[in-house]
């Protein structure tokens, strides 16, 4: 068994997690990764000695070797976070989690109330129906929290990040990301201070220079065991016989070379993994591949001249006039990712689809966007303090879970689960809409099926509550799959 080698394509935290758990029993491995640095949408940009996040990312788990990896890696270098983080809604900032006089004040009593009484509605009609589940994401939040609540803080805010109707994505989406929160324990929380609330944590864990120190350090650690990463290598074609992966070719620089296996761990897209197939797949597994769907991701950091901007770690922007959804202020991450401590960082970020109006906008167009944008939302005074911009595009961010999502996934799983001797990991490698550590716990489940194990990758993180939970109670690994966790915003 330890002679058997393998080929893990993706230097993201699923990819290097596999890597790092097979090196540990030293299975010859090699890395491969398309980008000039690893760490996938987990990475962290610079710009003139700034650094920033493609989004934010908290480290918080519920499965403790993920935990013990991120110690062992990274160790002292990881620093305690406060989180802070409101939601701005029709010129007013709401606490988040809920704080009740601050909702009460913002929204007025009677809103409230109507707020309050549809909830309640929204409960009898649970207990009383007898029909089927709902099916899209406005069903089941219409469904558990009242339609009052669906519009005020769950409609404009979810299709800015998808960019379709909610009555056009599905209800598993929110199952997986919302399904802990409880109305009633959130007003209970805020009446009586109890900690309770299932979807939230006050603190997480945060590298001191940003989440690629994580995973540049990972890399060092995988490096210094014998095992190469490659970077700026992308897979052209994945050959096969029809029961195992045979050879790659990959595009490294000028060259195009071939690597053989027994093993291959995928983290790359798993549409362009079946497009990449030879001899190609039956043609409903192709068209399967094609109906898979990708939102977009932009992010305009801009340089502010002032040393505080907001408290927050991060703002959501549910006001549909405002086309940035979410801005991360990055010294409060760490006051290490800003060189200079008179200025401060802001990451506005943008959802958008490869080729819309957004995307197709010049940088400069989106750097004048981003700044009228952030005067115009009262954060910043004056357009003359924005000192300087730089954007970021990344294709692919966000899995999209549509209506015709899961039909065509698992017409792909049920085709991939033909070849032994391929594993498919992580967020994209998946089509799942996973946070940082069930993408890692996939990876090393993965490395442990190719050691001789027989763990179901597609049961992590599948129907259950996905959010945190304060526990002293450490399940074992095997309870874990299905465990709420959630390290990245």
């Amino acid at each position: 068994m330890h002679n058997q080698t393998t080929v893990v394509i993706g230097a993201g935290p699923a990819g290097l997690t596999a890597a790092y758990e097979l090196a540990r029993e030293g299975i010859p491995t090699t890395v491969l990764e398309k980008s000039h640095q690893v760490g996938g949408i987990a990475r962290t940009e610079t710009y003139r000695g700034y650094r920033f996040d493609i989004g934010g990312h908290r480290f918080y788990t519920k499965v403790k070797e993920v935990q013990d990896l991120w110690q062992e890696v990274l160790g002292k270098d990881l620093m305690r976070v406060s989180r802070l983080s409101r939601i701005y809604y029709q010129g007013k900032y709401y606490n988040y989690p809920l704080s009740l006089f601050n909702t009460l004040g913002n929204l007025g009593l009677f809103p409230s109330l109507a707020i309050l009484f549809s909830y309640l509605k929204a409960q009898i009609r649970i207990k009383l129906r007898s029909g089927p589940k709902p099916e899209s994401f406005e069903e089941w939040v219409s469904d558990r929290f009242g339609e009052r609540l669906y519009h005020t803080f769950f409609k404009s805010y979810t299709e800015k990040v998808w960019g379709i109707p909610c009555s056009s994505i599905r209800a598993d989406w929110a199952a997986q990301r919302i399904k802990g929160l409880s109305l009633t324990k959130a007003v209970f929380n805020a009446l009586f201070g109890s900690n309770d609330t299932k979807t939230l944590i006050k603190e997480f864990d945060y590298p001191v220079l940003g989440p690629g120190m994580m995973w540049e350090q990972f890399r060092t650690k995988l490096e210094a065991k014998g095992v190469p990463v490659q970077l700026n290598t992308s897979v052209t074609r994945i050959e096969h016989d029809g029961r195992r992966i045979k050879q790659l070719w990959v595009h490294n620089g000028e060259q195009m070379i071939n690597l053989s296996a027994d093993h291959f761990v995928s983290s790359m897209p798993i549409s362009q993994l079946i497009v990449g197939l030879e001899p190609p797949p039956p043609a409903p597994v192709l068209l399967a591949a094609k109906g898979l769907k990708y939102r977009d991701f932009l992010i305009v950091a801009l340089i502010i001249d002032q040393t505080e901007v907001f408290p927050d770690n991060w703002l959501y922007i549910h006001s549909p006039e405002f086309r940035v959804g979410r801005i991360q202020n990055y010294k409060n991450w760490s006051v290490h990712m800003v060189p200079e401590p008179s200025k401060t960082c802001l990451g506005m970020e943008y959802f958008c689809c490869e080729g819309d109006d957004l995307w197709r906008m010049s940088n400069a167009e989106l750097i004048e966007l981003a700044s009228v944008e952030v005067v115009n939302l009262g954060l910043v005074a004056k357009n003359s303090l924005i000192e300087d911009g730089v954007v970021v595009r990344q294709h692919k961010a966000y899995p999209v879970y549509d209506i015709d999502y899961r039909h065509h996934l698992r017409v792909i799983q049920e085709y991939l689960s033909t070849f032994e001797n391929l594993h498919t990991i992580g967020r994209n490698g998946m089509h799942r809409y996973n946070n940082q550590d069930h993408s890692m716990l996939t990876g090393l489940l993965a490395a442990r099926n190719i050691l001789g194990a027989e763990h179901d990758l597609w049961e992590v993180n599948t129907e259950r509550s996905y959010y945190e939970d304060f526990t002293t109670d450490k399940p074992k690994l095997s309870e874990q799959f299905l465990s709420g966790s959630s390290s990245e915003q």
